[in-house]
């Protein structure tokens, strides 16, 4: 195989892992600690449930050894353009499928869905790792907000 052929391939190959590695999404990731102020919200704990937590979903090698193989695999396909066009089909498609066998074998954790009813008498439910040294009716402050609110002891 001629060296530009390979460059052509390699480059179409991490193309297509690219792009693949934008098709899968990962909700559950750890938010990073933030710099600055915090909200803070005062209440006592009215429920908790406990859940169980997927993965962190991130992407990773399952992501990119699946769009290797399928980059491979779509270059064994026909000719000219229309193997550049298999070989980006075969990379998405094998970005996507080894990101999501990855995630199958993704560490599950506890965890716990609780709800606080604020101070103000507005109820909000966080879900998060487990803790178990949290009890209904404790007084609990909740840090942050969005993914990375938090309740934990006042």
């Amino acid at each position: 195989m001629p060296l530009s052929n390979l460059c052509r391939i390699l480059g179409v190959t991490l193309l297509g892992t690219l792009l693949g590695a934008c098709a899968a999404g990962g909700p559950m990731s750890q938010p990073s600690p933030q710099l600055g102020e915090q909200q803070i919200q005062l209440g006592n704990i009215v429920q908790i449930n406990p859940v169980t937590l997927e993965g962190d979903h991130q992407l990773g090698l399952g992501a990119v050894i699946g769009a290797a193989a399928g980059g491979l695999l779509g270059s064994l396909v026909g000719g000219g353009s229309g193997r550049d066009v298999a070989i980006v089909i075969g990379a998405i498609g094998g970005g996507v499928v080894g990101n999501k066998v990855q995630n199958n074998y993704a560490d599950k954790q506890a965890g716990s869905h609780i709800i606080v009813r604020l101070d103000n008498g507005v109820h909000v439910a966080v879900t998060q790792p487990l803790n178990a040294d949290l009890y209904v009716g404790e007084r609990v402050m909740i840090q942050g907000s969005g993914q990375s609110a938090r309740v934990v002891r006042a």
